[in-house]
């Protein structure tokens, strides 16, 4: 007997010696195949690139996983102790494992072998093996990536201080609503920061981790209050709150409110998409959508709420001109119309026109269901609204409204002020347009407008749109000019004029009324946008002098140096054309427009910022009796800034006596210059104020005439117009800085000779060494007069290459034949 027990015993202990070889084996294996979890010291979560305004305002976040990295100190105690009591109370207590989580997890395992379930179930992960399971390893449900959770969350928990892997488990845990970490998951659910939550919203966002889909607020929100109130109970437990704040916080319903992506700004979309397109240009997809940017952006959301109002009551009356085409869509009415009309998706960011379907026509009148508005978290609003649309109210349409709707018809419609109930008719405008406002001294876009509805079109006009700017080029060419020798008073033929082209044709430049104007000095030729002088400046001063000046000024990057291109000819942006009379406007110095003003990394570094210029004394330690520092500008002077204000005094005729006239409703200086294209495709209007430069174009998408009437004077100038008054609203007017040196005279806009006592002159701005001559003759005859001149007409014609030499001192030169003579 004692044999055969000590036999067994022997057998026992060899089988036992067996089993611990054998487990040390398996756990040796198991221990060759862990991660690094070392890697944790230098870990960087994907964190959410968030870009604001000017003024903070929130513009938008981009990431593929809502991320924002919350340090430790600065999470509140609130929502720690939800997650103590919801995920592992004892969490500051153990060392990696929750002993008491793996005897719940082992009776759960063996209670589930009972039933039959051969799984693995979850549950008894301490925090550090959720840090051990969601950094370093798989989800999958294995003995093998058990026991590796179990090993690193020991290692972690020897390397690792609670502080940091509690850090790294609430900024990594999934939650929900595309959160990732506890700070996006307050943003996403409440639209809160973390320390504006309350117990009861800090319980519930402590209840997502074990399933998010299974407490969804909108889909089971009452599985969504049971878990919260369950995780409310354990804090009341634990003694993080008394019972009477946790019984008035199970009192609360769940008050989610999901918070959207993109733009927060509904009139910044185009802004805001242009940005994104610059930052992942810059830094990459990568660092764009996880880098956790922080990007300080150049919009001001006052202008650029006024320049979209702007453009659109410019491009809606213009649409309104055309009559009424046709309804969004047309349905067949079930028992619900709400139903059937909230198939049809809105303009998102055109907050002021509803959706509604004809219930009802009436005798010049319509009853209209309005689309219900979508219910929070999904699904479709009980309430049903109805309203009138009455026939006087739709004061663009004059046919009857039963004549152009009927039953079923889906209509944008917008409230009549001061009539409850009633509604007028909208239309989404076929014409498309773009206005970018910009700082002249520096090229900070403060507003962009792309378009009339980014939701409908997110093809943005005011930076991809490629289209000929037509006449509002021209100051490019007189700028040209007056740099190299020619004063505001110098004299151009206004006489027909013959180009024959590489191909042997003829081009017959024509003024916009078709008439011909006779000698003209420069300042009247930019004020009445004279094409036939223009192609003469052109030609005298070379075309190839024109094309560098646009690539100075940043209108073309090359420009093909033909004669038509003075004319406007080629194609550009409303962008470049806009930075170009901000380029005039900061005396000649070089604009380059930004939407950017600096970007900072995830650690609050300075990695980008747009302002050059040089300031080597504003790092300064200590005051000691210094005067303030010395900015040094840097940027390229690109234009004499004497030429500079010539130009601009000259734009300001275009106000004030030319085709921009509509802008004097300003009541300041505005300087400025219309554009219209040939067949009248594309009008435009760039100018600029001290304050702004300000640039606004019109056209369809897919070019064609918008009638002879609509020319950058009548249509461009009223939107610019409209914005500028809003944008300097309150301001005082401010004068253009006149650069020294400079000497002023009167002298007779029609000949460019002095006017005596300043009778009938304009005061023009001479560089040293030029200045209006006393008189002129015209073989004997005095032309000090606009009257002499023209009757020299049929003279002048037969000389139709002429152009007077710099300066306004009447000595004509005919490069066609080489001779000079006086005209």
């Amino acid at each position: 007997m004692l044999r055969l027990i000590g036999w067994l015993f022997g057998f026992g202990m060899f089988m036992a010696l067996l089993a611990v070889g054998a487990g040390a084996y398996y756990l040796t294996s198991v221990s060759s195949q862990l991660p690094d979890y070392t890697v944790l010291k230098d870990y960087q979560p994907p964190v959410t690139t968030r870009v604001h305004a000017a003024d903070g305002t929130l513009l938008a976040e981009f990431a593929r996983e809502r991320r924002l990295f919350q340090p430790i100190e600065t999470v509140p105690p609130l929502l720690i102790e939800a997650f103590l009591s919801a995920e592992d109370k004892d969490f500051y207590g153990h060392g990696g494992i929750a002993i008491d989580g793996v005897f719940r997890a082992a009776r759960d395992n063996l209670m589930a072998r009972l039933d039959g379930n051969n799984a693995i179930q979850g549950g008894g992960s301490s925090i550090t093996q959720q840090v051990a399971k969601n950094f370093l390893l798989t989800a999958d449900q294995t003995w093998d990536r058990k026991l590796q959770e179990a090993l690193l969350a020991i290692r972690i928990e020897s390397t690792f201080s609670k502080d940091r892997i509690l850090e790294l488990y609430l900024n990594e845990i999934f939650l929900g609503l595309n959160s990732y970490g506890v700070a996006a998951a307050a943003l996403n659910y409440f639209d809160k920061a973390l320390y504006q939550l309350t117990l009861s919203e800090a319980a519930y966002v402590a209840a997502l981790p074990k399933g998010p889909n299974n407490y969804h607020p909108f889909r089971r929100p009452q599985a969504a209050i049971e878990r919260r109130n369950w995780v409310i109970d354990r804090m009341i437990e634990n003694g993080y709150v008394t019972a009477e704040q946790g019984a008035s916080a199970k009192a609360e319903p769940l008050n989610v409110i999901p918070r959207s992506g993109g733009s927060q700004l509904y009139s910044a979309e185009y802004f805001t998409e242009e940005v994104r397109r610059e930052l992942a240009t810059l830094y990459g997809e990568d660092q764009l959508y996880g880098g956790g940017l922080s990007v300080r952006t150049t919009l001001e959301p006052k202008l650029q709420e006024y320049a979209r109002r702007a453009l659109m009551d410019g491009l809606i009356a213009y649409d309104h001109g055309k009559g009424f085409r046709e309804p969004v869509a047309s349905i067949a009415l079930g028992p619900d119309w709400g139903v059937d009309v909230s198939k049809i998706i809105p303009l998102n960011d055109v907050p002021e026109w509803q959706l509604a379907v004809v219930l009802e026509l009436g005798n010049n009148s319509a009853r209209i269901g309005l689309r219900p508005d979508g219910a929070t978290g999904g699904g479709l609003s009980d309430e049903r609204l109805e309203g009138t649309l009455d026939g006087p109210d739709i004061k663009w349409v004059s046919k009857p409204v039963q004549d152009f709707l009927k039953v079923g018809d889906v209509v944008y419609v917008s409230p009549v002020a001061d009539k409850t109930g009633f509604y007028t008719l909208e239309q989404v405008p076929e014409i498309e347009g773009a206005l970018v406002a910009m700082d002249p001294r520096t090229g900070r876009v403060l507003a962009m407008v792309g378009g009339f509805s980014y939701a409908q079109s997110e093809f943005n006009r005011a930076t991809q749109a490629l289209r000929q700017p037509g006449s509002s080029f021209k100051p490019i060419v007189y700028a040209a000019a007056l740099d190299n020798g020619y004063t505001p008073a110098s004299v151009v033929l206004d006489a027909p004029v013959e180009i024959r082209n590489y191909d042997g044709s003829i081009w017959r430049p024509e003024n916009y009324a078709q008439e011909f104007y006779g000698p003209q000095t420069l300042r009247r030729g930019i004020e009445r946008s004279r094409n036939v002088m223009t192609v003469r400046l052109a030609r005298d001063i070379g075309m190839p002098l024109v094309a560098e000046y646009a690539r100075l000024f940043g209108v073309y990057d090359t420009m093909q140096p033909v004669l038509a291109m003075a004319l406007g000819a080629g194609e550009t942006t409303d962008m470049r054309m806009t930075a170009a009379y901000a380029t005039i406007a900061n005396g000649g110095r070089k604009i380059v427009p930004t939407l950017i003003d600096r970007v900072q990394d995830r650690y609050g570094a300075t990695v980008y910022k747009h302002d050059q210029r040089l300031c080597q004394e504003c790092q300064a330690e200590d005051w000691h009796g210094q005067g303030e520092p010395v900015i040094v500008d840097n940027r390229e002077q690109v234009l004499d800034p004497m030429t500079a204000y010539q130009i601009t005094s000259m734009l300001e005729g275009v106000v004030q006596r030319g085709t921009g006239t509509a802008a004097k409703a300003l009541n300041r200086p505005v300087a400025g210059k219309t554009g219209t294209t040939n067949d009248y495709k594309d009008a435009w209007f760039v100018g600029f104020t001290p304050e702004l430069a300000v640039g606004v174009y019109v056209g369809y998408d897919q070019p064609r005439s918008m009638g002879r009437s609509v020319t950058g004077g009548t249509f461009a100038v009223p939107i610019f117009t409209e914005f500028m008054a809003k944008a300097l609203a309150g301001k005082p007017a401010t004068q253009f800085n006149v650069p020294p040196g400079m000497s002023t005279a009167w002298i007779n806009p029609n000949s460019g000779v002095k006017a005596f006592d300043g009778e009938g002159g304009i005061a023009e701005a001479f560089k040293p060494g030029t200045g209006p001559n006393l008189m002129t003759s015209v073989i004997g005859l005095d032309v000090n007069t606009l009257d002499a001149i023209q009757r020299q007409q049929q003279m002048q014609q037969q000389y139709s290459g002429g152009i007077t030499q710099p300066g306004g001192n009447g000595q004509y030169l005919d490069p066609n034949l080489g001779r000079g003579g006086l005209f």
